[in-house]
């Protein structure tokens, strides 16, 4: 009677310490998905701020903030793609398309510009929901699916004026991307911290951010617990697609025109940021706040290498060491855990 009653005890200890050490291993999960980039973007900061004498001024801290709107926009959406373990090429693409859809309605048809935009956000989330078909009822990968859509869209970008540019939107267009309230503020960047605070709290407080990263850690047994996988993968193409036309609408605001070549190479500074920030390509782990730091990451040290005066060509090299020092980061991240 004694032995059994000993194992007893003991279990109680044992589950206790079991606990705490999984608490502790979870604790200092976070820790490093959430302080290394941080950490990283300190430094880069501090880099900065000592080898040129402009990076710390107001004006340039407010040209990056500007500069990194259409990343920030796109980089929540791809956020969401990443943490059910999927990726999308078509976002620069699907970018350019949402330009020109409003460009031609808005300023060759003559069609109120409120209406062409909405319109371009339909087309860009139509763009997204074909994506998420692909994945969800062709079994496609995503890469391919997302391959495929990104080819598809920039061709019907060129279609729509024959590969010509359309310049000259309203002014109070232009406005929302240059006119600063309060000093500091333009509506571009207040709509780009209206959505990352919404990102955050329905990942961090609702039952569909809960489930996004269920299925990232496992589509079967998420689906086995009653999630709908297919309706929630197809729903973050539609919305990825969605934000991605958003960013080809304020891209459009900041230049005063629409280009079909716009967006090309910027799905790769996006899946970047979202990397960079703690997220693993094989989904379920990651968060708008580590991708923020990301996005600021990559818009810092373009920025700085332009005041550095380094060649456009060596920092397409220094970006893609950053990647790869990002992905590989994420690789053993993954073999540890």
């Amino acid at each position: 009677m004694a032995e059994p009653l000993a194992q007893s005890g003991n279990k109680p200890a044992t589950t206790t310490r079991t606990a705490m050490e999984s608490r502790a291993g979870g604790a200092l999960a976070l820790v490093s998905g959430a302080t290394g980039p941080l950490v990283g973007l300190v430094l880069l900061c501090l880099f900065l701020s000592f080898t040129t004498d402009t990076f710390l001024s107001v004006r340039n801290l407010l040209n990056v903030r500007d500069q990194i709107t259409v990343l920030g926009v796109m980089a929540i959406g791809m956020t969401l793609v990443i943490l059910i373990g999927g990726i999308d090429l078509s976002v620069g693409s699907v970018l350019a398309l949402s330009g020109m859809v409003m460009g031609y309605l808005g300023d060759n048809r003559g069609w109120p510009f409120v209406i062409a935009i909405v319109i371009a956000l339909v087309v860009s989330a139509a763009c997204g929901l074909v994506s998420g078909l692909m994945v969800t009822r062709l079994s496609m990968p995503a890469f391919i699916a997302t391959l495929a859509m990104m080819s598809i869209a920039r061709g019907f970008a060129s279609i729509i004026t024959n590969g010509e540019q359309i310049i000259g939107f309203p002014d109070w267009f232009s406005d929302l991307a240059i006119i600063r309230h309060f000093g500091f503020l333009t509506v571009t960047v207040g709509a780009m911290i209206a959505i990352t605070i919404i990102a955050w709290i329905v990942l961090q407080f609702r039952p569909a951010g809960r489930a996004l990263y269920a299925i990232g850690g496992s589509q079967e047994v998420a689906r086995l617990a009653g999630i709908p996988v297919r309706v929630y993968t197809v729903w973050v193409y539609t919305i990825c697609a969605a934000l991605a036309g958003l960013a080809g609408v304020i891209l459009s605001a900041r230049l005063d025109s629409a280009q079909p070549s716009s967006g090309i190479g910027y799905e790769l500074d996006t899946i970047a940021a979202v990397v960079i920030g703690g997220a693993s390509l094989s989904g379920g782990l990651g968060g708008i706040g580590g991708t923020a730091v990301g996005v600021l990451i990559i818009g810092f040290l373009r920025n700085g290498l332009n005041l550095l005066q380094v060649s456009p060509f060596v920092q397409q090299v220094i970006i893609g060491l950053v990647i790869a020092v990002a992905v590989a980061a994420d690789t053993l991240r993954n073999k540890r855990g």
